[in-house]
Formats: structure tokens, sequence, C-alpha cells
């Protein structure tokens, strides 16, 4: 059935819901039904949308989804941007809670992230959302703002993976595990291998990704030990460092009781990309996560491949890394196909995962369970 917004998206802002107390959080992580054909999917921009010359990207991710044998539906926001967001936060805010309260809505994919969907998570009724099933949210970038804070509000599981936009464009077999990901039964373990290559600059003559480098999945310490192998297991959780580092003592990321109810026993693997941050910058992001207990009952981290990214004078990311995670040895692989430089593979909030690393090559196998 259909439920409308709790507000109308023309009045004035309304008062941040209520509803952010403490999360009963079910026994076990709840994931979303697996995709089945002609389930609806809703394409929205509750961050950045798409300027009309960007128009015909809206359309083949309607044309791709539709011959996957799905029921898209686009949303008013997918078709402007105007000051990095694409309809003013009340009115995206509005779409995206009608497409979380329509029972017929399987799964919500934006085109891609932007800048501002934090400020949406106030104006969100949660208890409602706590309410109905779990349903599949899949992105990254400013998207993991959204995937990130429904996974802690609820105890549901949602998908870190490529964009809308990425899955119609680009066929890769990394990039196109996001499908078996959501179309998995519980209990099927999916196993998802490191790319052959990633894209070290971007060709827009060419359509889909210029895969052009060679991928190397490394961790720290590991030149200690050339001929050592990892192997790691926990739930995952994690999105992109630019836009997580927001939420740290907001209600939005109750991550302590998340982590102390799901990973006391499982132990946790975080996986953490970034865009436009230099090496000072990823490492006040990861200082703060550390100092508000994020890292609690960690077992490994992946650092996805930094786009944007330049050392601080002789400061480098590795010494970011090393001055976080070596005083709570934390095993810390890096390089891994996670974020915005693709491919990408396609990581679960709340699975269970069993890392590998062996020389470079990294697998990783999850399990909705």
């Amino acid at each position: 059935m259909n439920s409308s917004s709790n507000f109308n998206a023309k009045d004035a802002i309304p008062a941040p819901i209520a509803g952010t107390h403490r999360v009963d959080y079910p026994s076990t992580i709840a994931f979303p039904p697996p995709l089945q054909p002609s389930d609806r999917i809703a394409l929205t921009a509750p961050s950045s949308g798409l300027r009309a010359d960007l128009h015909p990207l809206a359309h083949r991710m309607r044309d791709y989804l539709t011959e996957l044998g799905y029921e898209p539906m686009i949303g008013e926001s997918m078709w402007t941007n105007y000051k990095c967001v694409s309809l003013p936060r009340a009115e995206r805010a509005a779409e995206l809670e009608r497409y979380l309260l329509d029972e017929e809505v399987k799964a919500i994919i934006p085109p891609w992230g932007g800048e501002f969907l934090m400020e949406l998570l106030p104006l969100l009724d949660w208890d409602r959302i706590r309410q109905l099933p779990p349903k599949w949210i899949l992105g990254f970038s400013d998207i993991s703002t959204l995937t990130f804070a429904y996974t802690l509000q609820t105890g549901y599981g949602s998908a870190h993976g490529p964009s809308g936009i990425d899955i119609a464009e680009s066929k890769d077999k990394t990039t196109s595990r996001w499908h078996d990901l959501l179309t998995a039964a519980a209990g099927q373990p999916i196993e998802q291998q490191s790319s052959a290559k990633y894209q070290s600059k971007a060709d827009y003559t060419k359509a889909g990704f210029n895969l052009d480098a060679p991928t190397r999945w490394e961790w720290l310490g590991h030149e200690e030990q050339p001929d050592a192998e990892l192997h790691m297991s926990g739930r995952l959780i994690g999105g992109c460092m630019d836009v997580l580092a927001a939420l740290v003592g907001t209600p939005w990321a109750p991550v302590n009781d998340f982590i102390q109810h799901y990973g006391a026993k499982d132990g946790m693997i975080w996986y953490l990309e970034s865009c436009e941050m230099n090496a000072g910058a990823i490492y006040r992001h990861l200082w703060q996560m550390q100092q508000a207990g994020w890292f609690q009952h960690t077992r490994a981290v992946l650092i996805g491949r930094p786009a944007g990214y330049e050392p601080l004078q002789e400061f480098e990311l590795l010494d970011a890394l090393h001055m976080v995670f070596d005083e709570l040895r934390i095993p810390v692989v890096y390089g891994v196909d996670i974020g915005h430089i693709p491919p990408q593979v396609t990581l679960i909030n709340g699975a269970k995962a069993e890392l590998t690393v062996i020389d470079g090559h990294g697998t990783i196998v999850q399990t909705l369970n």
C-alpha cells in the first residue's frame, strides 16, 4: 500500500521527528528480501539530482532496470539540481519517506551521491520506518549517509555499492555483482574477488570505466611478512568518511549501541572510502571516529582507493592509517575496491563477512544472516 509522508513538503521545515531514542534492535540483522522480477524500484535523488543535459542518464537507469525485469519509478527529485541538491530538503525528505513507507517499493536506488543528505535524517519518521519490513537501498558517496543511518536506526541491512548511473553505464564483472547481492537468498554465501584493474584516469570519451591500472589489496605491515596471509571475519559496517564523520555524536548514528548489540559476539569489519580529502583530513576523520569509540570490537578495517587525494606535506595516507590503527592493533587493508575510483565491490551493512588477502589479491564472502 502507499503511505503518504507525515508532513507537507510545501510547508515550513518541521521540527525533528520524535523517535531518536535508543534503538530496540532485532536479535539478528534483518535483511530485505531478495529482489524478484516485476519488483518496483524507486529512482530518487535524496542528495544531488540531474541537470537537464544529464536527463538521458536517468532514462538509461530506467531502461536498464526494465531490462532486468523490474518496474522502475522515477521521482521528481531526479530531474533537477541547484546549489548541490536536487530539491529543497523538505521536498527531498517527503519523496524519500514516501518510498521508504511504500510497501510496494522493494528497493531505492539514487543516481549518485552529492553533499547534504544529512539534513534529511531529522525529517524522516524513523519510528514508522522501523515498523515496516526492510527494503534495499543501494549507493555510495553521500548515499552512504542514508545507508549507514538506515542500518543503525533499524537493524536492517543496506548496500554500499555502485550508484544507479554506474550500474546502467558499466557492466564490468566487479561492478555488476551488486545484483547478485540484492537477489541473494538468506544464508546464501556470495563471494567477490578484488578487481584485476582499476580506473586510474577517467576517459569520458568511452562508455563505461577505463580500467587501466593493476589492483592490489595490501595491508599495513605486510612488507615485513611478504609471504603472510590475512584471514578475518566480522559484520560489515561503513561508508564514505567525508560524510560519516559529520554524524559522529548525532542521534542518527548510534554506532556504539549497534556495535555492542551485534559486534560483541561476531566482531566488526569497517569499510571506509574517501573523496576530496588529503592525508591530514583523513587522519582527523579517523581520529574522530576512534575517539568516539566506533572501532570497538573491530577485527579489520578496509580502506578504499582515495579519490581527489594528495599528501599533506610529507604526511601520507599510510601515516594516517598507522597513527590510528597501530595502537589499536587492528589489521588495515588498503587499496580496496570501494568508493569513488572504480570499480567497486558491493558490501552489505550488517552482513557477516569473511575476508582473505593473499599476495595482493582479496576475497570477500558475505552471508546475509
